[in-house]
């Protein structure tokens, strides 16, 4: 059979780079798409001499309403099918949704979700049609509850979330596995570019990107449908689901501040 090529956005850094390797090492020939196209073409460099695969870059802005659209039309024409569509791209932005600019707001959401949602509904079908492969969308325990000081990030993680358990199930009849990663507060980039360096989130133990991939990797291939990475957030999401909404919202707005 021929090697599986998977998909990964968001890829130059963080848990995209280290879902890049997990996904190399297990075989699978990679597209990695991210804005950056030297630290793309570093990683390509990078997971070619380590695991033996082929790679290719897709230097894209995902904010861009036409960039999946662009990504899918690529690959086609190369002749290059997707067995399995990473969906880790995304970012936050801390603040009051009254103070925060509405451009970058609505940039978010294009990210978020509209992207993901483009690109798994354009390799879906071929994916369906040779039954394999799958989805591993990147989520985020935030998408367990409300998110006060980070509104509509957390909203885009609950549609994430919501996403890829309706899409678990109507794929259920085939071999596609599709899973959402949830991990909690990671040492990325993330908490620079969302500005929360100093919020009492990002203050608490952080787990590792390469830690979190590793953990995602394993749920995918067991055909985890939601994946948590660590212990500690496991508990959250579980104490999220027996306390008062406005019991949550008040002690996220905490952590997020």
């Amino acid at each position: 059979m021929a090697r599986q090529t998977a998909l990964v956005t968001g890829a130059s850094s963080g848990i995209g780079r280290e879902l890049a390797h997990q996904f190399a090492a297990g075989g699978y020939d990679l597209v990695v798409v991210a804005r950056g196209a030297a630290a793309l073409d570093d990683l390509v460099a990078e997971v070619t001499r380590m695991h033996g695969i082929s790679a290719i870059a897709i230097a894209a802005d995902l904010a861009e309403p036409t960039a999946p659209s662009r990504i899918y039309e690529q690959l086609a024409l190369a002749g290059t099918p997707i067995d399995v569509v990473v969906n880790n791209a995304g970012f936050g932005l801390g603040g009051a949704v009254a103070a925060l600019p509405q451009d970058r707001q609505l940039e978010m959401i294009h990210v978020n979700v509209t992207a993901l949602t483009a690109l798994t509904r354009l390799f879906l079908p071929n994916m369906l049609e040779r039954n394999r492969g799958g989805i591993l969308n990147v989520g985020s325990t935030a998408g367990f509850q409300p998110g006060p000081m980070l509104a509509v990030y957390y909203a885009t993680k609950a549609y994430v979330l919501s996403f890829t358990e309706a899409l678990a199930e109507e794929v259920a009849g085939s071999s596609l596995r599709v899973s959402c990663l949830c991990p909690g507060p990671t040492a990325t980039q993330f908490a620079r570019t969302a500005q929360l360096t100093n919020s009492n989130l990002f203050r608490r133990q952080t787990m590792t990107a390469a830690d979190v991939a590793r953990i995602g990797y394993d749920g995918w291939k067991k055909g985890k449908l939601i994946v948590i990475p660590g212990f500690s957030n496991r508990l959250g999401v579980a104490l999220v689901r027996l306390s008062p909404r406005s019991i949550v919202r008040r002690v996220v707005k905490r952590l997020n501040t």
